[in-house]
């Protein structure tokens, strides 16, 4: 099997919890290179992935090793130069939430993927959660999903992401909106919402009504103003719902005329590690897949725009 050389940059929490523990399960994959400015975290995360070429310049990184693909796991803010410039040397690139700062931002890459014929991925990893997989096949063995939701709550009515560089939505309930267009199994046809500021300097709640053109009904339901964090879905076909709760020790509730069905997030991934049972592992396989496949991943640029579309939209179209 052909090894896919990757580079690395960034060494911060998510990459070392989920993302590049998952690249060293994939076999056919050899992480070639990382790069990070903080030479402690540098140091001790070549070591935990045994990773022996390290920088502080990621140009010069790029240049060494050569890699096929590029991990840029930075601050939404720094992302797109840095993306711009991997792809101008014709390296595919994944990058976390959100996808740059601005609708516009995420154009200027996907243009740029285009021209220089890279693969892209964003981590909208719920995409590729087992559990969600699992329930929406079984879903819609029976027709169409006819209506679905994407609820997102947690209990931090001043968040502030990153200094203020970018807002709640486009940030962070962005996983939310994403989810919900892949439910929706269409393209957006329109759109009504309903923003609020609870508690807040700022607006912290974020609730919409989209109409896909598969015909599905889909609803957005967020508040970082609530109890805690609650991020949960629902899935409706003919003669089917599924209720599901993806988090660590959460389950799917299936309900039909024949009854109820439970399958939990750790039976569906078949583990209990985290990195696992909520997609991160499956994103990047994914990722890893489409490039020995060559074809372009679920969640490219091209893709990320659409999300950042609605979630203009949610902001547009106020009741």
């Amino acid at each position: 099997m052909k090894k896919v050389n990757i580079a690395l940059i960034g060494a911060g929490g998510m990459a070392n919890s989920v993302h590049y523990p998952s690249l060293a399960e994939c076999e056919d994959v050899n992480l070639v290179g990382l790069c990070d400015l903080v030479e402690a975290k540098l140091d001790a995360t070549a070591e935990r992935f045994q990773i022996e070429q390290t920088f502080v310049d990621y140009r010069k990184m790029l240049e060494t090793t050569g890699p096929d693909a590029v991990y840029i796991l930075m601050p939404p803010q720094h992302l797109f130069p840095i993306v711009i410039h991997c792809l101008s040397q014709k390296h595919h690139v994944f990058i976390e939430k959100p996808p740059g700062i601005t609708l516009h931002q995420t154009k200027e890459m996907a243009l740029a993927a285009e021209k220089h014929n890279c693969k892209t991925m964003v981590g909208f990893n719920r995409r590729f959660i087992p559990l969600m997989q699992k329930v929406k096949a079984i879903v819609e063995e029976n027709g169409p999903i006819i209506q679905c939701m994407s609820t997102f709550h947690k209990n931090a009515p001043n968040a502030l992401y990153y200094d203020g560089v970018i807002d709640v939505l486009t940030c962070d309930t962005i996983h939310a909106v994403d989810a919900l267009r892949w439910l929706g199994g269409g393209e957006v046809q329109a759109v009504a919402s309903d923003i609020n500021t609870f508690y807040s300097e700022r607006e912290n709640s974020f609730n919409a009504l989209v109409r896909f053109t598969s015909g599905a009904s889909g609803y957005l339901c967020t508040n970082w103003a609530v109890g805690g964090r609650i991020h949960t879905f629902e899935m409706h076909a003919r003669g089917i719902s599924a209720y599901i709760n993806p988090d660590a020790g959460g389950r799917a509730v299936l309900h039909t005329q024949e009854g109820i069905t439970e399958i939990t997030t750790e039976d569906a991934a078949n583990s209990d590690a985290t990195y696992k049972t909520y997609g991160f592992y499956g994103e990047s396989r994914h990722f890893v897949d489409c490039i020995q496949q060559d074809k372009q991943p679920l969640t490219c640029f091209a893709d990320a725009v659409k999300t950042m579309e609605l979630v203009e939209a949610i902001y547009q179209n106020q009741i």
